[in-house]
């Protein structure tokens, strides 16, 4: 029982999980900025222009008694472009800049060595130090003059 809460504390802890909740609360108050865009901004504009409170009575007809709604298709079109764009120019693309800045700081790292050229850079070494007067960074001398 102890083995299992402490890998549900792990399992909680990890970052994509509290990335994930932090995205939750913050992509629900970010709901509430696009609505008050939405019904502050977009449909009084689409009233003045349509005479419609928004976009959804825009286009409707009725075919043997099925009614249909170009504006409701549209209106989620223009719904979906309104979140995108604010959610890119007011969260990702900051979060891209900065993130951008911050690399530009860092050095890379240097990748790491094989496993074959460690061992060989350590009998280079061994071999060196076995030799009177050698480093092990000294490239060895060839005796053969070339």
């Amino acid at each position: 029982m102890k083995n299992m809460m402490s890998g549900f504390k792990d399992f909680i802890m990890r970052g994509n999980v509290v990335d994930l909740a932090v995205g939750i609360v913050i992509g629900g108050a970010f709901t509430a900025v696009v609505t008050g865009l939405l019904d502050g901004i977009i449909n009084p504009l689409i009233a003045a222009i349509f005479g419609q409170p928004d976009i959804s009575g825009v286009g409707q007809f009725e075919i043997n008694e099925s009614l249909f709604s170009i504006g409701v298709f549209l209106n989620a079109v223009l719904n979906f472009l309104i979140v995108a764009a604010a959610l890119y120019f007011i969260v990702v693309a900051p979060l891209n800049h900065l993130a951008e800045r911050r690399a530009r700081g860092k050095e890379e790292e240097p990748e790491p060595m094989e496993q074959d050229v460690i061992l060989l850079q350590e009998i280079r070494d061994l071999l060196a130090a076995q030799r009177p007067g050698a480093t092990s960074t000294e490239p060895p001398h060839s005796s053969h003059g070339l």
